[in-house]
């Protein structure tokens, strides 16, 4: 349980370094339009919005990966996992509400399957 808490908290990190890569480089490409459903105006006009929301996103992976790879007292790497697993999952209900209901799915679900097997992985003996 442990190895698939990791193994998804893992994944989260790298789908927000696909997100940040998505907001900050492809936002105005073909794909990055098809990927937000934006008409090559409107990708114009929020550019620099994405490009911020894309630097956030990656200070989100940037905090998971920091706890995976550099954090070696388990206390520390199980508080700092649950830190940024409750951001990214309050981002995705907030986004869900704001933005798009879809991010809930996208962003909130995965951060969530990876907090709950965090917390059953790592109950206090």
């Amino acid at each position: 349980m442990k190895l698939i808490s990791l193994i998804l908290t893992g994944f989260v990190a790298l789908e927000h370094v696909f997100i940040l890569v998505l907001e900050m480089f492809l936002w105005q490409t073909e794909y990055g339009m098809k990927a937000f459903q934006l008409t090559p105006e409107t990708a114009s006009i929020t550019a620099t919005l994405a490009k911020n929301q894309g630097l956030y996103n990656g200070f989100l992976a940037a905090g998971l990966f920091w706890a995976l790879l550099f954090i070696r007292d388990n206390r520390q790497k199980y508080q700092t996992i649950i830190f940024f697993l409750v951001c990214i999952i309050v981002a995705g209900i907030y986004g869900s509400i704001t933005a798009k209901f879809s991010i809930l799915f996208t962003q909130g679900l995965p951060a969530g399957l990876a907090l709950l097997m965090h917390l059953v992985s790592n109950k206090e003996k």
